[in-house]
C-alpha cells in the first residue's frame, strides 16, 4: 500500500516541479525581455536610424558632387577659359552661402565636427555643440559645396561628409522623446564621424580608425558597439545604392623588397613635409580672411582667391580641377599614365586656393591627388617599372593625407580599404610613420587641431563640456 501511494504522489511531485520550472524560466524571460534587452534595443535604435539616414544623405551627395565635377570638366576641357568665368562665380557662391547663413559650415567640417565633441555635455539639455552640427549646416554644407565643384574648385565631398553625418546624428538624438533611454550625444556624434567616413569612402575600417585616432581620446570600449553598427549598416546601406566597389579600383602594384624602401622614404619625407606645409598655407589664407572685416574686403579675398585658382587652371592643367579623381584613374590605371611636375604643383596648390577661399571644401581627396601626383613624380624620375610607380603613388597618397590629418593609421587603412591592395600594407604604414614624423617637426599640432581652437575662440560665449564619463551604451 505504501509503496502504491509512493508511486501515485511521484507523478503529482514531479508536475508541480516542472510546473514551477516553467513557471520560474517565464518570469525570468519577462524580467530580461522586458528590462535589459528592451533597455539595450531602445539604445542601439536611435544609431541605427542615423546610420541608414546618413547613408541616403551621403549617396545623394555623392551622386550630386560626381555630376557638378563631370560637367564642369567637360566644359573646361572644351573651353578652357571658361575657368575665369566658373571660378570666380563658385567661389562668390560657396562662400556667401556659408557667411550668410551658416558660417560654421566653412571649410572641410571637421574641425566642427572636433569641436562639437569636446564641448559636447550630456548633463545639458542643449550645449554647446549644436552650434557645429545642426540641419541648417547639413543643407549649407551640400549646398556651398556644390557650387564650389561646378566652378572647378579643388575640393572633395569627404570633409563634408563626416559634418553632414555628425550632423544627422545630432539631430536624431535631438528628437529623442524624453521618456527614451539616456544616449550620449558625444558618442552619437563621434559615431556619426565615424559612419560618414565609411559611406563616403566604402571603408569601414578607416571609418573606425578615424573615430579612435582623430575624433577622440576616450578608449575605444566606451562606444565600440555603437560605432561598429553604425559603420555596418551606413556602409552596407551606401552599397546597396551605389553597389560593392572599391573608390580606387585595383590598381596593379609590383612586389618590392627592401632596396625599394629608399624610393618610399624620399616620397614620403617630401609628401609629409608639403601636407604640412600646405595646411600652414591654409591657416595664413584663413587669418587673413577673419582679419578682414565687412563684406567689400572678404568678397575682394575671394574673388582674389577665385582669379588665382583659374591662372593655377591654365598654366598647371586641368587635373587641377576637382577632387582629383581623373587623376588618380590615369596614374593608377592607364598602360602609359603622363606624369608631370605640372600636375603635382597644381593639384597642390589648387587645394590650398580653394580651400582658402571660405566656402564649403574637403581636404581628403585633393590630399589624396596631391600625394599620388606627387609619389608619380617621384617614379618617373626614378625610372621604376609601371607596377612600381602605382606603388610610389599610393605611397604618395598616404604620406600627404597623414601630413595633412596627421591619422597616420587612418591613412594608411583607408588607401589599403580603397585598393584591396593588402600585399602592400607594410609598405603604406611606412609612408604613414615617416610623414608623420616629418609634419610633427614642421608643425606639432594639425591643421584640424588649430582650426578647432579657432572656431571655439570665435565663440566666447560657448560653454565648455563638464569632465564626466559618457552614458552607457550597448
Amino acid at each position: 500500500m505504501n509503496g502504491s501511494r509512493e508511486d501515485e504522489r511521484t507523478p503529482s511531485f514531479l508536475l508541480r516541479l516542472q510546473q514551477a520550472i516553467t513557471r520560474g524560466l517565464e518570469r525570468f524571460r519577462g524580467l530580461v525581455m522586458g528590462s535589459r534587452v528592451k533597455h539595450l534595443w531602445m539604445l542601439a535604435f536611435p544609431y541605427q536610424v542615423a546610420a541608414v539616414l546618413t547613408a541616403l544623405v551621403a549617396v545623394g551627395y555623392t551622386k550630386l558632387f560626381q555630376w557638378a565635377e563631370h560637367w564642369n570638366s567637360a566644359l573646361v576641357t572644351a573651353r578652357p577659359d571658361a575657368i575665369f568665368l566658373t571660378a570666380p562665380i563658385a567661389f562668390l557662391a560657396s562662400w556667401w552661402l556659408v557667411r550668410y547663413f551658416s558660417p560654421m559650415a566653412g571649410g572641410s567640417g571637421i574641425p566642427q565636427l572636433i569641436a562639437a565633441v569636446e564641448v559636447s555635455d550630456d548633463e545639458e539639455k542643449n550645449d554647446g555643440s549644436w552650434r557645429f552640427l545642426n540641419v541648417r549646416i547639413i543643407i549649407v554644407k551640400i549646398v556651398s559645396s556644390f557650387a564650389l565643384v561646378l566652378g572647378g574648385g579643388a575640393t572633395g565631398r569627404e570633409g563634408p561628409t563626416l559634418q553632414i553625418a555628425g550632423s544627422v546624428y545630432r539631430v536624431v538624438h535631438k528628437l529623442l522623446p524624453p521618456f527614451w533611454p539616456k544616449v550620449s550625444r558625444r558618442v552619437m556624434m563621434v559615431t556619426g564621424g565615424a559612419a560618414g567616413l565609411s559611406a563616403a569612402f566604402n571603408t569601414p575600417l578607416g571609418g573606425i580608425v578615424f573615430a579612435i585616432e582623430e575624433l577622440t581620446r576616450t578608449h575605444i570600449a566606451k562606444f565600440r558597439t555603437a560605432v561598429l553598427s553604425s559603420v555596418i549598416i551606413s556602409g552596407m546601406a551606401a552599397q546597396s545604392l551605389l553597389g560593392p566597389y572599391l573608390m580606387l579600383g585595383y590598381p596593379k602594384v609590383a612586389t618590392v623588397g627592401v632596396s625599394f624602401m629608399y624610393k618610399l622614404l624620399a616620397i614620403s619625407i617630401v609628401c609629409g613635409a608639403l601636407g604640412a606645409l600646405s595646411c600652414k598655407g591654409l591657416l595664413l589664407l584663413d587669418k587673413v580672411r577673419r582679419a578682414l572685416k565687412g563684406w567689400t574686403p572678404q568678397l575682394v579675398f575671394v574673388l582674389l582667391c577665385a582669379f588665382t585658382f583659374a591662372l593655377i587652371v591654365r598654366a598647371f592643367g586641368p587635373m587641377s580641377l576637382g577632387s582629383g579623381e581623373a587623376l588618380l584613374d590615369h596614374y593608377l590605371f592607364d598602360p602609359a599614365p603622363v606624369v608631370t611636375w605640372q600636375n603635382a604643383v597644381g593639384r597642390v596648390l589648387g587645394c590650398i586656393v580653394t580651400t582658402g577661399g571660405g566656402g564649403a571644401a574637403g581636404m581628403f581627396a585633393p590630399s589624396l591627388t596631391s600625394g599620388a601626383a606627387i609619389g608619380g613624380l617621384f617614379g618617373s624620375w626614378f625610372g621604376v617599372e609601371r607596377g612600381e610607380l602605382n606603388m610610389m603613388a599610393l605611397g604618395g597618397m598616404c604620406a600627404f593625407l597623414t601630413g595633412v590629418t596627421r591619422s597616420p593609421f587612418t591613412s594608411a587603412i583607408l588607401v589599403l580599404e580603397m585598393t584591396d591592395r593588402h600585399s602592400v600594407i607594410f609598405q603604406l604604414m611606412y609612408a604613414s610613420m615617416i610623414a608623420s614624423l616629418i609634419a610633427h617637426a614642421i608643425d606639432s599640432r594639425s591643421f584640424y587641431e588649430r582650426m578647432k581652437d579657432r572656431l571655439l575662440a570665435s565663440l566666447p560665449d560657448l560653454p565648455r563640456r563638464k569632465p564626466a564619463e559618457d552614458a552607457d551604451i550597448p
